[in-house]
């Protein structure tokens, strides 16, 4: 669009303090930004319906009809009434000097030849009254309520009937999004419908085409200007889709042509430490450990083997349920720079985790005399000291740490694996100071861990520009956990219980939500539900622990070992323990207000458990009164244990900006018509037209691409790049 797009204020029906309302609730500026706030679903006024056959199934109704008789109310009763009949249907109008403000209330019966109808108008009374007193047929369309037995309609939009055999077609209605704000503006549906029309007239000969013929041709696609028309004033619901569909496709293909564009990139130019060489480190680990690898984590660790041979930069992201094994691939896969010559590094979001890490590690180098070190905020200052010295003459082959292992003074000799534990937790700037530890200069291979399971699309979008590993298959051994949903009339129940379980020497997690935004309120709550533990689970045939957020990480850390070593039953904690608490003898998880958790965090919770050998078992403790939604989260988790599939469940539910995980870091670009929830197909179509054209023509300079390289120069296409957090 070369022209300059109008602001949105000088449209019809418009001005300044509408154009505010329009831009704090809808970001809108301009004329074209308002065309692509699309409607959400569509109300199909093409169809008439009789009085006579108006029912409760109805959800909109739309009567062509004459008014029979209108009255007037104010505070004390009727102050006007009018009666029409076929004879004279326009009688006896209002005197000159009626006051109208003292009407409050208008009621209009309306019949066609089937029967009578009362419609009800609150507001617009005397403009109403006025286009309702010239006689003549209307078109009446609105919700029909039932009113004392009877049913009627409130504020329905009424226009003039034309007696035309074509009226009514073309009358597919969008409903667009809405707040109070916008309504208190004036800005209803049918206003907004008018001005939506009003900007297609200023816009529409601005819009200029943005895929390439024989893209058009190849999908089977309505052009952009036909698109954006019909997905506002559809004629069918069919057309409607296909409109959509073409938006949809568009979206999600530049999303994807952009994120490959970037991939192609940085797998070509991006030079790499080559690390190829398989030697005693590696398989010392390997032939000691005391079971065999999954199929999924040797398919992963090959895949990662060919990525440090390829002399490019690694940037794979490895996806992998609770308990799936992603450490052992972290040590074997550094194991791998370490045998090469090299340094790798381990970055975890917190304390509790590093240090679990750190632990399992030691115990995986054992055999390979390999020496790994532990770097934490809480690390003394000696400690501190010598751990630098070995970074820096390389005596530490592998290093695990939080964010500590960023800062300025941490030096390596040679680093050229760096691995980061769910990423997502860590600030950009964090990321990419570790980027340039890297040995002789190089960026160091990368590799992302997550244990929060990322549907398909999404990992599509947000990791579009990586390569992805997945561990879909669990370890052998590993115990299902049995879940639960109970609400508190079983509490008695389960208290007893738990009892048995500890008992028969076994332990427990209690976990409290964060309900309240206030960090005093959300304590109280922890520490009201701890007190109810301690009297019912009393010293000293129970001990109870306690770990929240606002403890002191020594505190923290000391609650936390006293219940893995098994110094404490219980432990009842906040949803700090959701990432990184390793406790084998842990075989009941009871999660509190199960409802205000997010799917995905329910599933991290319950993965605390089925660690050992024991039967285990979640139990997800609900108030009786569930919303639709909280019923099937709780359902979902009875059913499954597969991380994938909550996770497909929960985009379903929450929509994927508020998914774990994915929230802070948000989408790389804003979708508005598409959905990765429920255009999956479409997102899959897009991305592989896209490495197709990306194959034949990978810089895009091909003459008929031209269009889609200027398309991505475009701001909303700067997506953030993962790879290189830059």
């Amino acid at each position: 669009m070369d022209r300059q797009v109008p602001e949105i204020m000088y449209l019809k029906g418009v001005g300044p303090k509408r154009a505010e309302v329009l831009k704090k609730e809808l970001g809108v500026e301009s004329v074209l930004d308002l065309v692509q706030i699309y409607p959400f679903r569509y109300i199909d006024r093409s169809n008439f319906i009789k009085i006579k056959d108006i029912s409760s199934s109805n959800s909109y109704i739309q009567v062509k009809a004459s008014v029979q008789g209108i009255e007037l109310f104010g505070d004390k009763g009727a102050i006007f009434t009018q009666v029409f009949n076929s004879d004279s249907p326009m009688i006896s109008p209002v005197p000159g000097d009626f006051k109208w403000h003292t009407v409050k209330r208008m009621r209009v019966m309306i019949a066609d030849e089937t029967g009578s109808f009362e419609t009800v108008f609150f507001k617009g009374i005397k403009w109403t009254y006025l286009k309702l007193s010239r006689g003549g047929e209307f078109i009446f369309f609105g919700k029909p309520t039932i009113f004392g037995g009877s049913y009627n309609m409130v504020h329905p939009d009424v226009e003039q009937s034309n007696n035309s055999s074509t009226e009514g077609e073309g009358k597919m209605v969008g409903i667009y999004p809405s707040t109070e704000r916008l309504k208190n503006a004036g800005i209803t549906n049918n206003v907004f419908g008018k001005i939506m029309t009003a900007a297609w007239e200023q816009i529409s000969p601005l819009i200029q085409e943005t895929l390439p013929e024989y893209i058009l041709k190849d999908i089977g696609l309505m052009g952009l200007k036909a698109a954006l028309f019909n997905i506002h004033f559809p004629k069918n619901p069919s057309i409607a889709d296909s409109a959509a569909y073409r938006l949809k496709f568009e979206e999600l293909f530049f999303l994807q042509l952009s994120l490959l564009k970037q991939k192609y990139v940085n797998t070509r130019l991006s030079e790499g430490i080559v690390l190829n060489r398989v030697g005693d480190g590696f398989n010392k680990c390997y032939n000691s450990l005391p079971y065999s690898l999954t199929g999924a984590q040797k398919r992963v660790i090959k895949e990662i083997r060919e990525d440090l041979m390829s002399g490019k930069q690694m940037n794979r992201l490895l996806q992998g349920d609770v308990g799936s094994g992603k450490t052992m691939v972290a040590v074997l896969s550094s194991l791998l720079a370490i045998d090469s010559g090299y340094q790798a590094c381990i970055m975890a979001p917190t304390e509790v985790l590093a240090q679990q890490h750190y632990r399992n590690i030691c115990k995986y180098l054992a055999p390979t005399g390999i020496r790994a070190a532990l770097l934490t905020g809480s690390s003394k200052t000696k400690e501190r000291r010598e751990i630098h010295e070995g970074l820096e003459n390389g005596s530490i082959g592998i290093i695990v740490g939080t964010h500590a292992l960023i800062e300025d003074n941490v030096i390596f000799k040679n680093l050229a694996l760096a691995i980061i534990d769910e990423q997502h937790r860590f600030g950009v700037n964090q990321r990419s100071k570790l980027w340039a530890k890297g040995a002789d200069g190089m960026a160091p291979h990368i590799l992302v861990m997550t244990a929060t399971p990322i549907p398909r699309t999404l990992a599509m979008t947000l990791y579009g520009d990586l390569d992805v590993s997945v561990i879909d298959e669990m370890p052998p051994g590993r115990q299902p956990v049995q879940t639960i949903h109970a609400t508190e009339t079983k509490r008695t129940a389960m208290f007893n219980f738990l009892k048995d379980q500890i008992r028969s020497g076994r332990q427990v997690f209690i976990v409290y939500p964060l309900i309240y935004e206030s960090e005093t309120l959300d304590l109280q709550n922890l520490e009201a539900g701890y007190d109810v533990i301690t009297q019912n689970f009393p010293w000293p045939e129970f001990s109870t622990g306690i770990v929240h957020g606002k403890m002191t990480n020594e505190d923290k850390n000391r609650n936390m070992e006293a219940f893995a070593k098994g110094h404490t039953n219980i432990l009842v904690a906040t949803s700090v323990i959701e990432v990184g608490v390793d406790v084998p003898n842990a075989s009941v998880m009871v999660i509190e207000s199960a409802e205000r958790f997010g799917l995905a965090q329910l599933h991290q919770l319950r993965g605390r458990v089925g660690r050992g050998s024991a039967k285990s078992y979640c139990i997800l403790m609900s108030g009786v009164k569930l919303s639709t939604d909280a019923r099937k989260k709780l359902e979902i988790m009875c059913k499954t244990e597969n991380g994938f599939i909550i996770a497909e469940e929960d985009m379903k539910l929450r929509g994927p900006g508020d998914l774990e995980g994915t929230a802070q870091s948000g989408l790389p670009v804003e979708l508005k018509i598409a959905s990765l929830a429920k255009d999956g197909d479409i997102l899959s179509r897009a991305r592989t037209y896209a490495e197709r054209i990306l194959n034949a023509d990978p810089t895009l300079s091909a003459s008929v691409n031209l269009g889609l390289a200027q398309e991505l120069r475009k701001d909303k296409y700067n997506v953030r790049n993962y790879s290189k957090i830059s």
